[in-house]
Order: structure tokens, then sequence, then C-alpha cells
């Protein structure tokens, strides 16, 4: 079994991840240069699997710009992952990474991800980082999984966290190199999707965006000006259109659209 590593070995590992991000910035490595930053990362963490994917917000999907996942864990990544009831809690913009030790025992149970992903795999433990652009879009996703559980307090923690601009910025350059400019989105305000998802009306848009705060329909109604049962009847809606069961749902949905409440 390999000793520890010492916080300084991984602060300099870090130091090397900043290097190769910087380097795949800086020219047309594409892939390529990903893969070298993922390589570096593996000094700051040691992993069984990592994956550094970018959010189409065209196809509504990620797609894995590279990775070592086998074939249907990146399948999931690309094309479930934001679906997942883990999703919205890792999506928050105020949160960092979300680390597996860290995920409450119930939502695990209720996660496809884990349950059907990343257990059959013998996963103890791992990080997933959204990582989000200086203007507050969602470019993409790091996903880092061991089959070792890792020691506490762990210094790989803070290294990861002090990475995400370098990380993101790396992520956002390989997502531009050959590809169409990302869609425009105005954050702040989701009415202002050219064609409205779902067929949701304007108002309906913003409900949706609301629930994704975890706010009642009360609160819902004071921050729209409108009554707490024309809150409801828009949800009712929202769920029908949508074909989903519930505001919880709802919710995933929303941030896996990129649609967020106005400030």
């Amino acid at each position: 079994m390999a000793a520890e590593r010492s916080t300084a070995d991984i602060l300099d590992a870090a130091v090397h991840v900043r290097e190769a991000a910087r380097n795949a910035t800086s020219g047309a490595s594409g892939a390529t240069g990903l893969a070298t930053v993922l390589t570096a990362l593996s000094q700051v963490m040691e992993y069984d699997h990592a994956s550094l994917a970018r959010w189409d917000p065209r196809r509504r999907r990620h797609t894995t710009l590279a990775g070592t996942y086998p074939d249907d864990a990146t399948a999931y990544i690309e094309t479930r992952l934001h679906d997942d009831p883990v999703f919205p809690m890792l999506r928050s913009p105020a949160r960092g990474g979300l680390w597996l030790r860290d995920v409450p025992r119930p939502l695990l149970a209720a996660s496809p991800g884990f349950q059907n992903v990343l257990r059959p795999l013998g996963i103890k433990d791992g990080v997933a980082q959204c990582l989000f652009t200086a203007d507050g879009r969602y470019a993409g996703m790091l996903n880092i999984s061991t089959r070792r559980p890792r020691r506490t307090p762990d210094p790989a923690r803070a290294a990861i966290t002090l990475l995400t601009e370098a990380l993101t910025t790396a992520l956002a350059t390989a997502v531009t190199q050959g590809d169409p400019p990302p869609e425009k989105t105005n954050t702040a305000d989701p009415t202002t999707h050219t064609r409205p998802p779902g067929g949701l009306s304007p108002r309906e848009l913003q409900v949706l965006a609301e629930l994704t705060t975890g706010h009642t329909n009360k609160q819902i109604a004071e921050r729209l000006y409108i009554a707490p049962r024309t809150v409801a009847t828009h949800i009712e809606r929202i769920l029908a259109k949508l074909d989903l069961p519930n505001r919880a749902a709802a919710a995933a949905r929303a941030v896996a659209w990129g649609i967020e409440p106005s400030r």
C-alpha cells in the first residue's frame, strides 16, 4: 500500500495540474490536453476513474472530453446524471465539490447513479465538482472516483477546490475549439429562452426556476407577487407538461436545463 502523501506533496502536484490546464488552453490540444490534466490530477488525488465532461446546452446533456470510466458509467454521466436526485445538490454554485461521503444516505439510496453505476464498480469515495465560468454559466463537471476511502482530514479537498477555476477555463476552452458558440441563456431571467423548454409559459418558467431553491409555495408566491394557489396551479401544469412525478423532479429538470431564479 502506498504511503500517504503529505499536504506539501499534494499542493505541489496541484501546481502541476494548473500548468497542465494552462497548456490545454494555449493551443488546439482539445481532448489530449484535458487527458493530460486528468493525469496530473491523479497526483493530487489517487483515483480509479475520473472524467471531465462539458455541458451541451443545445442537446441538454454532458459530453465527456477526457475520462477513464467504463462505457456504461460514461453514458450515465453524459445522459442521465443531470436527472439524478443527487444532481441538484452538487449543481449549486454556492457548493464546492460534493464528496461521496457527504451525500446523505437516503439520497444515495435513491440515486440510480450510485446504486447502479458507482456501487457495482466498488467505489467508496470521490468527488463531483460542477464547474462554472466567471459569468455564471455552467460549463460542465469533474468526476473523480476511488475504491479506497480517503483519510480525514483530506488535504486533497482544498486542492480540488483551488483548482476549480483552472479546470473550468481548460474545459470551457476545449468546448469552444471546433464547436459552435454556446447557447446564450440569461441566467438572471429564465423567461428569456428563445424556445421555452417543454412548451412552458414565461410564468411557468419562473416558477420552475424557483423550485430549484427549495422554497415553499408561499415563499415562491411572495417572490413572484402572485397567490400561493396560483403557484400550486403553475406547478401542477409544469408537472403535466414535463411528465414529471413531483416538484423535486421538476427542480432537477430545471437544474439540468440551466434555469435559475432571478436575483
